[in-house]
């Protein structure tokens, strides 16, 4: 009995095996919504300038309003005159799609693939110098590099679940390897 004569119930507990799958399936699906948001770039910018000029923002972050639009207006002058550029955000989705792909070989047997989920975890503190490198070079707004950058920090955080259930894993199989059930 719990406090003022409740019942207390608890979930039971999630498998180690479960719960890597469970945080597989997020940074996966991060991972396919990037990729395919990538594709329709110039019909994104148009929505979302369109949206966020239906709000108060453009007020309150006039700097962030005039980026947007001036990314809108880059995409769509870009497309018009060049369409083929937008083959280059193209094998970005598709890059991001091939990744994520990656990752059903630590879905089928964690302890074996873990170092796909290694290889992620360097990818995502890849993906800091880049941001901090590349957007200067390119013009891009210290807000939206910090932004860029924190794709790294919060990709990392799944895969160090992950990583640290991989172990959990491993230990768990080993013990049982040791001592099968039934055994004396």
């Amino acid at each position: 009995m719990g406090v003022a004569g409740r019942r207390v119930t608890t979930a039971p507990p999630v498998s180690t095996r479960r719960a890597i799958r469970i945080w597989l399936v997020i940074f996966m699906v991060g991972l396919v919504v990037s990729g395919l948001t990538a594709f329709p770039l110039e019909a994104e910018l148009r929505l979302g300038s369109s949206i966020l000029h239906a709000t108060p923002i453009p007020d309150w972050m006039p700097q962030l309003t005039e980026w947007i639009d001036r990314v809108r207006d880059g995409v769509i002058a870009t497309n018009a005159r060049y369409p083929f550029v937008a083959y280059g955000t193209d094998w970005l989705a598709f890059a991001h799609l091939v990744i994520a792909v990656a990752f059903i070989g630590v879905f089928r047997d964690p302890v074996r693939n873990v170092w796909i989920i290694v290889w992620g975890m360097i990818a995502c503190v890849g993906v800091i110098p880049l941001a901090l490198i590349a957007g200067p070079i390119r013009g891009i707004p210290w807000g939206w590099t910090v932004l860029d950058c924190s794709f790294g920090v919060v990709g990392i955080v799944p895969l160090i679940i992950v990583y640290r259930l991989i172990r959990r894993l491993e230990r768990e199989s080993a013990a049982t390897a040791a001592h099968p059930a039934g055994s004396s």
